[in-house]
């Protein structure tokens, strides 16, 4: 194979890096031969990467591009994560370009000692001998943040080990020390506390550090605004800053604990018959690593993961003891091949939603790794195309020729009124935004009647393309049934276009062709289907923003009205100048009245009008806030899908609707 040139590679490497994932995580680059060269970290992948390839470089920075051929990613959860990962894999690869910049110190962790009456105390030194682990932490005043709130929390012993040991059994004393006397220790020294009772106050630390903390905060809480509402300031910041501290310091880590028993994780992500597995491996309680594998399967979800994982381990490489896989399902099979295949199965693990807090970081890697499957398989899409489907859809719809270029329409309406269509465009699969059109229809105001609604929108789109002499699309596809495709069709014959169209019906998602008797169907996971249902919701998304649009300037009107001075026409007026109420309410007076042709005291009382149905909305929002909370499936007033809507949509900006699908104005 040749050897790519450094300009040849470097225009590669920069493609890779703005095609680079928006989420944070750790970059590797490699040299010619495969080995990690260098390891580096970004709260944004893209921006960092892309920040090798503009601008003036130092010799450093074009050292490394120059040695550099190849740049993969591994997305964590935050930036935290990122430094961890990025700590871990320097130390485990010691890449070329990384050992002048780092100074092999190892980050503090929180140390709960194996003896009857347990201390708790930050160290950098990890000893064998059966103590508690947490952490490691970057932020070190956060850590003693954290060791403070202990400290105040809970009564612990503060003295140390006989002998200056940190690990053997501490100093008996004859009467208490001055912790005992302000509330900060129990005394076990001097026999004042027993184990068991001196051991629940270790074990609510230990779940504050293990990040089960719901209850403690929520306690906390109380007490801050308790303490206010005394006005006991002092304190409720105390509480205030503790609350915090646990917020900062309880997040799951995902890529380092101290857990040394090895296992993996294992995630996916599927499109058509593309499937990307992530395997995440934790050995010696740090993450050493990700590997991707890409494949190509027709095969259900369950088989597929089978047939990798018999694939993946191997006698060089065999199961860790417990292997993490997403999603509840039997495992029963795969026990008896591991066993089969190694002499013994390793525990297999689906931590679910509601896993206690030691499973949470389990679900977290877990996670992590399917956003890294995820980001793979999107790359995959992305450098395929949309070809293959489209040459399905020659297949499965018998097209005259392949769609390229498909054209999508949809009807929006309520009761007959604003009935309005969208068109959009979509060039080899991705959407075409320039040539997204709305049409505001006349044939069918104040009726329901979406067949001559679909021939309206048809023909003024087609008919004006024709007269014209422009590009007509290779494929239409209608959001309905047959009776749309039909109405459609009939269109496209009066004007002699020999286009194909087909409508995909939202029940079954089934494909209907012109005059068919049955429709199409297609498997769920048919590519050719999926391109479809992309621009089916576009279009529907896109009818539906602006059927709201105009739905809400009606919900204006009578608010302008309402001034004296302005009627119907006058209130349509100032609509289409300044388009929603927030924009009138902050208009000067002299503007409005010079814009809108009325004078200055209407402008001022529109002004007025308009702020005070602004604050009738804020104070609609509140209430339903109160009454029913901001969840899924709420009944939102009519001034709150009216502020919602009024913002404009499509077409973009600098890229206007042609002329006759523009908004007409409104009488």
């Amino acid at each position: 194979m040749k050897t790519k040139g450094p300009s040849e590679n470097t225009v590669s490497l920069k493609a890779v890096a703005h095609g680079a994932p928006l989420e944070p995580g750790v970059y590797i680059m490699r040299d010619g031969e495969n080995r990690i060269i260098y390891v580096g970290k970004a709260r944004i992948l893209r921006n960092r990467l892309a920040s090798y390839f503009s601008g003036e470089k130092d010799i450093k920075t074009a050292t490394l591009i120059a040695h550099a051929r190849s740049i993969e990613t591994i997305i964590t959860a935050n930036e935290y994560e990122a430094l961890l990962l990025e700590n871990t894999l320097v130390k485990q690869h010691s890449p070329k370009y990384n050992i002048n910049l780092k100074d092999g110190k190892t980050y503090p962790v929180i140390r709960i000692t194996a003896e009857d009456f347990p201390r708790i105390f930050r160290t950098r030194h990890i000893l064998e001998d059966g103590s508690r682990y947490f952490g490691p932490f970057p932020n070190v005043s956060a850590v003693d943040t954290m060791l403070e709130l202990i400290d105040k929390l809970f009564p612990l012993r503060k003295c140390g080990s006989s002998r200056n040991s940190r690990h053997g059994p501490f100093r008996k004393r004859t009467a208490p020390c001055m912790y005992y006397h302000i509330g900060r220790c129990e005394a076990p020294c001097c026999g004042r506390i027993d184990i068991e009772t001196y051991g629940r106050h270790v074990e609510r630390a230990r779940k504050l550090l293990a990040g089960e903390t719901e209850s403690l905060i929520m306690e906390l809480t109380e007490a801050m605004h308790r303490a206010a509402g005394e006005q006991r300031f002092e304190r409720a910041v105390q509480l205030r800053d503790a609350v915090t501290a646990i917020g900062e310091l309880s997040a799951e880590n995902s890529v380092v604990d101290f857990d040394g028993e090895g296992r993996d994780y294992i995630a996916w992500a599927a499109e058509g018959v593309f499937t990307t597995f992530t395997v995440f491996s934790m050995r010696g309680g740090k993450m050493t690593g990700r590997d991707l594998f890409r494949t190509r399967s027709a095969a259900e979800e369950e088989e597929s993961l089978e047939t990798f994982i018999a694939a993946y381990y191997v006698p060089d490489r065999p199961p860790p003891p417990r292997i993490y896989l997403a999603g509840g399902r039997d495992f029963s099979g795969l026990e008896r091949w591991f066993a089969g295949q190694f002499g013994h199965a390793p525990e297999l693990c689906c931590p679910g939603e509601d896993s206690p807090g030691e499973e949470r970081r389990h679900r977290a890697i877990l996670a992590m790794a399917r956003q890294n499957a995820l980001e793979d398989l999107r790359q995959r899409l992305k450098e395929r195309g949309a070809g293959p489907a489209l040459d399905e859809l020659v297949q499965a719809l018998g097209l005259k020729t392949r769609p390229e270029r498909i054209e999508g329409f949809d009807i929006a309406q309520l009761d007959g009124k604003h009935p309005v269509a969208s068109l959009i465009s979509f060039k080899n699969g991705v959407p075409d935004r320039k040539n997204y059109r709305y049409f505001k229809l006349r044939t069918v105001v104040g009726v329901v009647d979406d067949f001559a609604a679909m021939r309206e929108a048809v023909r003024r789109r087609y008919s004006r393309l024709i007269r014209e002499g422009k590009e007509l699309p290779d494929l239409v596809l209608i959001d309905g049934g047959i009776g749309q495709v039909n109405a459609a069709r009939g269109v496209f014959d009066e004007l002699g276009m020999d286009s194909d169209v087909v409508g995909l019906a939202k029940r079954d998602e089934e494909l209907w062709l012109p005059h068919a008797r049955e429709p199409v169907r297609l498997s769920k996971r048919s590519e050719a289907l999926k391109v479809l249902q992309f621009v089916r919701d576009e279009t529907h998304r896109f009818a539906t923003s602006f059927n709201q649009r105009l739905r809400s300037k009606d919900l204006f009107f009578p608010v302008l009205e309402s001034v004296e001075g302005i009627g119907p026409k006058r209130a349509a007026a100032i609509m289409k100048a300044y388009q929603n109420l927030s924009a009138i309410a902050a208009a000067p007076a002299e503007d409005l009245a010079e814009q809108c042709g009325i004078n200055a005291a209407a402008a001022k009382a529109v002004r007025a009008a308009a702020k005070l149905a602004l604050e009738d909305q804020e104070a609609a929002r509140r209430r339903l806030a109160r009454g029913k909370g901001a969840g899924y499936g709420e009944t939102r007033s009519a001034d709150a899908l009216a502020a919602e809507a009024a913002e404009p949509d499509y077409p973009p900006a600098g890229n206007p609707a042609a002329p006759e699908s523009k908004p007409e104005p409104s009488p």
